[in-house]
This record gives structure tokens, C-alpha cells and sequence, in this order.
């Protein structure tokens, strides 16, 4: 296979015209001769402060390409090019360290990004204010409800001060009105930050309802099938009647990629 590169440092083209370059990017898992390809020539530039969705159905790859743009893992073949420096990740498990109240998990992140000590409680406080936790800085993990602990996550991951937020289907564990909720927040703290987000879901109303741009990929391996600007203006709510229309749309064709590869 061609060689592979994942790049986190500065580049020697213009890097002001993308947060991320997904080159041409191929992975295979699996022992040599038995290998099964899971994602297949996907090639995806990210805008400085845009917002792309991965959509698509389960088992198509948009994890393992979330995780390979994050450095987690490499890719087969084709570069993956973050400018910006090491991308920030949200899970859609909160992941954070239980033995540690919400205030201490941000300023577990703020040292490890190398901010002074006296400085992370003030800039711990800010995060929880942004993410609209003010007040949480002292609560037990196990004292927050499931969209609290994810408002941690959110902040956590902006303690991490990257130009890039990397997001795992974050919300697919919650209701539906808390889910709503967190939408709202999440497009607020976007705008108000324009850092770049590279979302990942299944849910075609989510993705539609959040990105200004959505990439639908194909199933087993998983290639961009369409992609589509979604120009609805912000504030937008799930509900609208502009959100229901494109999304009937894109249903149609994930259903006939879901039809297509023969997967139920």
C-alpha cells in the first residue's frame, strides 16, 4: 500500500484554508492476505470554524476515520493533515475520572496542555461558565445528570484549547429533550468559538440540524457517497420544517446505500 503520513504539525502549503485534510485515506484491519478494508479513498477538507457531520449506518467506518484524524490509530494509505496541532476528542461516553469533581477534570486537561497551576482554577471556572455549569465546579461526577456529565466532557475537551473538536455520536445516550438542549448549547459555544467540529452520527435529523455541511458515507467499506451544504440558518430546532425536508432527503439515500450494500 501507498506509504501514509498523519501530520499535527504545521504544513508547508497555505493551512489557513483548512482545520484538517483528509487525503485520499484508506484502512485496513487485520493480518496480511486476511485484511478487510474499512474505509476506502475518503478525501474530506474541513474549513477553518466549520461544521461538518459523518454520517452514515453503523459499521461504516466514521469512528475509525474520527479516531484516525485524532491520531489514535494510522491509515492504510493516504495523509491526514491537522495544522492546527493535536485535535480535541468528545467521546459519547463522558469518560470522565470519577474520583474527580468537574472542576478537577477541567484542570486535569489544562495541565496537561501546560498552563501554570495558579492559572487553572480561573480558566476551569470560564470552561464550566461557557458550557453553562457555573457553580459545578466542586460537584462528584456521580452528583450530575447525564447532560451535566457531557456539558464536563464539552468543556474538558475546550480546555484542551485545539482549533479542531473531534465529537463521537456525544449525545446518542441521551433523551430526547436533553439531547435538544445540548444541541442548542453546542451550536452557541461554536459560534461564540469558531472552532472547527468534525461530528460524527447516525442520526440524519441531528446531522442536519447541527453541520453546515453533511458527508454521507457508504457502508462496508465506507466511501463518500454525497455530501450536502446544509444552508437553513442558525438558530435552526429539529423540529423545522427546512430540517424535516432535507432530511427526508438524505434518508432516502442512506436508505438505498443501507440497500445497496445489503445491510439491515
Amino acid at each position: 500500500m501507498a506509504t501514509t503520513l498523519v501530520k499535527q504539525a504545521a504544513a508547508p502549503v497555505d493551512t489557513a484554508q483548512y482545520a484538517a485534510r483528509i487525503d485520499h485515506v484508506s484502512k485496513s484491519f487485520g493480518r496480511p492476505g486476511a485484511q478487510q478494508l474499512v474505509l476506502d479513498d475518503i478525501s474530506i477538507d474541513v474549513a477553518p470554524g466549520e461544521f461538518v457531520t459523518l454520517l452514515g449506518a453503523s459499521g461504516c467506518g466514521k469512528s475509525t476515520l474520527l479516531n484516525l484524524v485524532a491520531g489514535l490509530d494510522r491509515p492504510s494509505a493516504g495523509t491526514i493533515d491537522v495544522p492546527g496541532g493535536r485535535p480535541a476528542l468528545m467521546f459519547q461516553e463522558h469518560a470522565l475520572f470519577p474520583w474527580l469533581t468537574a472542576g478537577k477534570n477541567i484542570e486535569l486537561a489544562l495541565k496537561m496542555r501546560g498552563m501554570a497551576k495558579s492559572e487553572r482554577r480561573g480558566e476551569a471556572e470560564r470552561l464550566l461558565q461557557l458550557v453553562r455549569l457555573g457553580g459545578a465546579f466542586g460537584k462528584r461526577v456521580h452528583e450530575l445528570s447525564g447532560g451535566m456529565r457531557q456539558r464536563v466532557a464539552l468543556a474538558r475537551a475546550l480546555a484542551q484549547d485545539s482549533r479542531l473538536l473531534l465529537m463521537d455520536e456525544p449525545f446518542a445516550a441521551l433523551d430526547a429533550i436533553t439531547r435538544d438542549v445540548l444541541h442548542e448549547e453546542l451550536t452557541r459555544i461554536w459560534s461564540e468559538t469558531s472552532v472547527s467540529v468534525l461530528f460524527v452520527t447516525h442520526n440524519v435529523r441531528e446531522a442536519v440540524r447541527l453541520a453546515e455541511r453533511v458527508v454521507l458515507l457508504s457502508s462496508r467499506p465506507g466511501r463518500i457517497a454525497r455530501e450536502w451544504k446544509v444552508g437553513i440558518p442558525q438558530p435552526r430546532r429539529i423540529e423545522d420544517s427546512a430540517v424535516a425536508d432535507l432530511s427526508v432527503e438524505i434518508t432516502e439515500q442512506l436508505r438505498g446505500e443501507i440497500r445497496r450494500h445489503g445491510q439491515h
